[in-house]
């Protein structure tokens, strides 16, 4: 759906509290490819190179946050806690809590899945050109994560994504399928593991060894499906 720049303007001041400078850099945030515009000097227009920069920005915030936040925990811990704020299934369910997909610019066959993931992170690397660091930080920390999310709970939560998946299908009653075989990437072996369900694929990932790949694959059916 088109949103105007006046709409823009309120869904950012009312839901991420701050006023927007360059409208036209959220559009593009809010832009998914199947919905870009060709433009005839850069090509297509979308928001896969906010999503990148996003991405980078919202590691660095999150980073620095729980170094501060957390003094005396070791390296270990906050890269877990940093992973488990940032995660696919977390940035997920953060865009829907702020009502992202319906200011975006999306095939409307394209629903769950990273879509909305990935453009809260394109938001990201937009409120960091527009508005600099020091504000990003304060808008994604005090106004989003610390607004909609219970750090001792996070801190808390099991991070065994196989364990929380494999609890999930039986609640609702479906047959899971672990698949892990070695592959090549480049001189590395590493594993990749299928997840079906019901006989059916639903996700896939990689690691350097096979727990880490069901972990990873476990993790995107979550995302996806839970």
């Amino acid at each position: 759906m088109e949103h105007t720049a006046k709409e823009i303007k309120a869904y950012f001041r009312n839901v991420f509290g701050f006023r927007l400078n360059n409208v036209e850099v959220y559009r593009t945030a809010l832009t998914h490819s199947s919905m870009a515009d060709n433009n005839v000097v850069v090509g297509k227009i979308n928001n896969e190179r906010l999503e990148y920069l996003g991405d980078a920005v919202l590691d660095l915030i999150m980073a620095d946050f729980l170094f501060h936040k957390y003094p005396i925990e070791s390296e270990g811990v906050l890269t877990r806690m940093r992973s488990k704020l940032v995660n696919r299934a977390r940035l997920n369910s953060m865009a829907r809590k702020l009502g992202l997909h319906e200011m975006m610019r999306v095939d409307g066959h394209l629903t769950g899945g990273a879509v909305d993931g990935n453009a809260f992170e394109a938001v990201v690397g937009a409120i960091y050109l527009d508005q600099g660091y020091k504000k990003t930080y304060n808008i994604i920390v005090n106004n989003v994560f610390l607004t909609h999310l219970d750090m001792n709970v996070v801190y808390e939560e099991d991070d065994d994504y196989k364990s929380r998946f494999l609890i999930w299908a039986q609640r609702n009653k479906h047959k899971v399928n672990f698949k892990c075989s070695p592959v090549k990437d480049g001189r590395d072996r590493m594993y990749q593991t299928i997840i079906q369900l019901d006989g059916n694929k639903v996700s896939e990932g990689l690691g350097n060894s096979v727990k880490q790949s069901e972990q990873a694959a476990a993790e995107k059916a979550l995302a996806t499906l839970a």
